[in-house]
């Protein structure tokens, strides 16, 4: 008897209760935090299978992702129930998700006309080629003053500009009116707000700025960037603020209740750390690695190759703050890698168990371009290299090496990042599944010789939907003010090796980046048995052109008299 009544009376304290859907690369969670204390009181967590169809192709199943989705609402509401908490005490639902990861929908029968192709995927390259030979210059930050980044393979506009060129049913449904254009954010909010029958076509300011077809100054989507790529604006989603109410849940345990906050992964990681100040920074260990710095109501661009981008728009009439980014493709993938395709590991915890047993990776270097080099470098040719092996190496040391490979990435972006504000950060804060291994956070602290501060909580990103969400206009359970914002528990990692000695590593990992670039290039070399063209044989260049030049000039000559 007593056991009950307890449990009833926490379930009065606990007071309203915000969701959170965190669609990551990897995997689906869905989390449920006290809008008072933002305390995490229960989630659930489905992997996401990634299909590999082609030699950098990375694709995922749009209906999978859904499906993750509804499984992990439906068990978190039944862990909820157990623990005797009331689920309509859950006023709002945020959505936050992997960025630039493109679909395309048929509006009429709700289905996907194609895989999701993902952020990393790769099969853009010769489009990227193809459009930066186009601009004047051949630049590929042609577009960046409106963008705030680079013509790569890594933004949304040319993954759904292969798809247009490339899968049938997708033309089709663009020119009979039927397609939808998305990221994983407008698909799954279109999907849970009624789908075909009514469902909300609309995107946030976080996730429209990682399509290259958004100007990040006026806020909206951009005609001449829609034209430069050949997208008909009619399939892009309507551009909202990340925090307002898009719509209502239309079906589960959760049906009525409003969806009203949208970010972009990254963006809400940088709200649930509480970067609202100019300056304030946040560095993401997921799949990839992102440090995000936020710059305030004015776009900063960077001269160091990092990426200017919108930070959040926490409602309709507040204004867009911005942030600069160094966005890193390998993180977290690296160990899947190990994982998966070589086997020397069966788990992350193992990953860290193996690097710590030898504590050095010896002169290894192992540099992760599986997907070219993002920041700072934009090298879609570069491929992923190990070097500096003797016969002493072992899986131990290539361990280490991928732990450091995670944090020597992070310290050329820092160094960017410290280079365009002129501010040197004096600590980084930290968050994402990777930070739950404490080498690597030691690591990391070695490497750039400040602190590493991790909260206690680790789910950030999932923590920044909820608070866009339950911030919301209509819902306003949680408050943004600074005074309300909750007391963050966290560990601090001070830096515990000599300078010198992180300088020298630091300029090795240099050396090996320099190698692993100008490795893939799309144009066949040669005649397919490895002679060049003649043409490339500069004095025989010459000869011939000289010789050109000769007959020309007779000719015009010629026609003078």
């Amino acid at each position: 008897m007593h056991g009950t009544m307890a449990a009833s009376s926490h379930r009065i304290m606990l007071g309203p209760l915000v969701a959170a859907v965190d669609q990551g690369t990897s995997s689906t969670r869905f989390l449920v935090f006290n809008s008072k204390t933002a305390e995490l009181l229960s989630h659930h967590q489905v992997e996401i299978k990634q299909s590999f169809p082609k030699e950098g192709w990375v694709e995922e199943d749009p209906k999978e992702i859904l499906q993750s989705v509804y499984e992990c609402m439906e068990r978190t509401c039944e862990k909820l129930t157990q623990l005797n908490i009331d689920i309509s005490n859950i006023k709002a639902i945020g959505v936050t998700n992997q960025r630039e990861t493109t679909l395309v929908w048929d509006k009429e029968t709700g289905e996907p006309l194609y895989n999701a192709i993902v952020w990393l995927d790769l099969r853009t390259q010769s489009t990227v080629e193809r459009l930066i030979n186009k601009t004047p210059g051949r630049n590929k930050n042609h577009l960046k003053h409106k963008t705030g980044l680079p013509i790569s393979t890594y933004f949304s506009a040319v993954k759904l500009r292969w798809l247009m060129d490339n899968v049938d049913e997708v033309r089709e449904a663009v020119v009979s009116h039927r397609a939808m254009f998305g990221t994983v954010d407008s698909w799954l909010i279109w999907c849970l707000t009624g789908g075909k029958s009514g469902g909300v076509h609309c995107t946030d300011v976080t996730n429209a700025s990682r399509t290259m077809l958004f100007n990040i100054h006026t806020l909206d989507w951009d005609p001449e960037l829609c034209k430069y790529f050949g997208i008909p604006m009619e399939i892009l989603p309507r551009v909202r603020s990340s925090s307002e109410i898009y719509g209502l849940m239309k079906s589960g345990a959760l049906s009525g209740i409003p969806i009203s906050g949208c970010l972009g992964d990254q963006s809400a990681a940088l709200v649930g750390q509480m970067c609202f100040q100019d300056g304030q920074a946040k560095n993401t260990y997921g799949t990839g690695c992102f440090l995000l710095r936020n710059t305030g109501a004015k776009p900063v661009m960077s001269d160091h190759g990092l990426l200017t981008t919108v930070a959040y728009k926490l409602g309709r009439d507040q204004p867009a703050c911005y942030a600069l980014e160094g966005s890193v493709a390998i993180a977290g993938a690296v160990v899947r890698w190990l994982q998966d395709n070589l086997g020397i590991i069966e788990s992350h915890e193992e990953l860290e168990k193996l690097a710590a047993s030898v504590g050095t990776s010896y002169g290894c270097y192992f540099v992760p371009a599986f997907s070219g080099l993002y920041a700072p470098y934009w090298e879609p040719s570069a491929r992923g290299i190990i070097c500096g092996l003797t016969q002493f190496t072992n899986k131990r040391h290539l361990a280490f090496a991928a732990l450091e490979a995670v944090c020597f990435q992070t310290r050329e972006i820092l160094d960017a990042m410290n280079q365009d504000s002129g501010i040197p950060l004096t600590q980084l804060q930290v968050d994402g599944g990777m930070t739950s291994n404490r080498l690597l956070m030691q690591l990391q602290a070695d490497i750039l010789c400040i602190p590493v501060v991790k909260p206690s909580m680790p789910e950030t990103t999932a923590l920044g939907a909820a608070m866009a969400a339950g911030a919301a206009e209509g819902v306003s359970v949680w408050s943004l003010s600074p005074e309300d914002l909750s007391e963050v528990t966290s560990e601090k990692f001070e830096p515990q090796i000599n300078p010198e000695e992180s300088e020298f590593r630091y300029a090795r990992w240099k050396k090996a980046v320099q190698k692993s670039m100008n490795w893939e290039t799309t144009e066949p070399l040669g005649n397919g048995n490895g002679e060049s063209s003649i043409f490339s044989s500069a004095p025989l260049g010459f000869y011939i052109f000289g010789s050109m030049l000769m007959l020309v000039g007779a000719k015009y000559l010629a026609g003078l008299h």
